[in-house]
């Protein structure tokens, strides 16, 4: 079993809180702060790459399997950049909350939402409770 330390997300080693420390003090905002941007640095590096890419990869094959199958392998990396494009946006506007002080704190109750969980999930809104009720009525409506 790898031990905590040997384990980093995007370059970055998990916060270790210690006893008695203050929730969301300046040196977790600056590890999420940290965290996210190093984030989004991997995903605008991928994007990068997409557009390269695409471009040096462009053909007019005479086949036309050969040309569906380039569009289809073009047509799922757009959609893919697509969702990290969103992902951007968020990463984004979570540092801004950071930023504000804002985040840490659940949008729905206001409890903290737990360095555990920032940690798996930096761009979280939500306590897990909140979490699991915002699903579970998800499921309820589908």
């Amino acid at each position: 079993m790898a031990n905590q330390a040997s384990f980093s997300l995007h370059g970055i080693a998990p916060y270790k809180e210690k006893k008695g420390e203050e929730y969301m003090n300046i040196k977790q905002r600056d590890h999420f702060t940290a965290l996210l941007q190093a984030w989004k640095k991997e995903l605008m590096e991928e994007v990068d790459r997409t557009v390269s890419h695409m471009r040096d990869e462009a053909s007019n094959f005479p086949d036309p399997a050969d040309r569906a199958t380039q569009e289809e392998e073009f047509s799922l990396e757009l959609r893919t950049r697509d969702r990290e494009r969103k992902l951007i946006k968020k990463i984004e506007s979570t540092l801004d909350l950071i930023e504000a002080d804002d985040y840490g704190y659940c949008e729905t109750c206001g409890v903290d939402i737990g360095i555990r969980r920032l940690e798996a999930r930096p761009t979280a809104t939500l306590c897990i409770d909140c979490k699991t009720l915002d699903e579970i009525k998800e499921r309820q409506m589908a």
